[in-house]
């Protein structure tokens, strides 16, 4: 049998992933690199390039890490509260590694774990519930990109210096020209990094996409006698 590696083995795409969330929530994706992982897991840069091929497939392992914390909601759950469920913990992820997302930019999210806890699933309680697969595709698409923009918008993990920088930003601007802006700060600032405005913003969504109840089969006429006036 061929020896294993023991680098290899430390250097699995778990320990990967964990480590590289690890620099990139510590010092920002500025700081993420081959050779910094391969120091944080003691092994050649060789050997975690081996593994990741490059800088994609490495955000591909940390994705994938990420989304097997999805959960897996029961079957028999009401449509609206699935998909609230869902797509509140993927926001909630999201917000919790703003260096993954700021590396990530566009590119597609489309790891096996993502597709089994959050796309399929989603999809398939969509069209159970009436939806046709283009209906629950749109459906998906609109809550996913409302989900990928409320993260990506501001860093929820440092809401004081995000309000700090958007303070100094339209104190800065003309009273004249943008008097809504300048002159309501204290109405503006706090909706940049509360929460509440994407959960809010998702049951929206949620309740406008619902699926009609399906109508009740009319109930079967009972057989009797009728009588009839001439």
């Amino acid at each position: 049998m061929p020896r294993r590696s023991a680098a290899l083995d430390r250097a699995t795409p778990e320990a990967i992933a964990v480590a590289a969330l690890r620099i990139l929530d510590e010092q920002g994706p500025g700081h993420l690199s081959f050779r910094a992982l391969a120091d944080r897991l003691e092994v050649s840069h060789a050997t975690v390039q081996r593994r990741c091929t490059d800088l994609a497939g490495l955000l591909d392992l940390c994705t994938e890490h990420l989304a097997g914390q999805l959960p897996e909601v029961p079957a028999g759950t009401d449509w609206a509260q699935a998909a609230e469920q869902r797509f509140r913990a993927l926001y909630l992820l999201l917000t919790a590694h703003p260096g993954l997302l700021a590396l990530r930019g566009g590119r597609p999210w489309l790891g096996r774990q993502l597709l089994a806890r959050l796309v399929e699933p989603s999809l398939a309680d969509s069209v159970a519930a009436g939806m046709t697969p283009a209906e629950a595709m749109t459906v998906y698409r609109r809550m996913y990109l409302l989900t990928l923009g409320s993260a990506a918008f501001v860093d929820h993990r440092d809401p004081a210096a995000a309000t700090a920088a958007s303070r100094a930003a339209l104190a800065a601007l003309d009273p004249a020209e943008f008097p809504v802006l300048s002159g309501g700060l204290p109405d503006v600032l706090p909706a940049l990094t509360d929460h509440e405005v994407y959960y809010g913003a998702l049951r929206q969504l949620i309740e406008s996409a619902r699926p009609a109840a399906p109508a009740r089969p009319a109930a079967p006429a009972r057989a009797g006698r009728f009588t009839t006036r001439t």
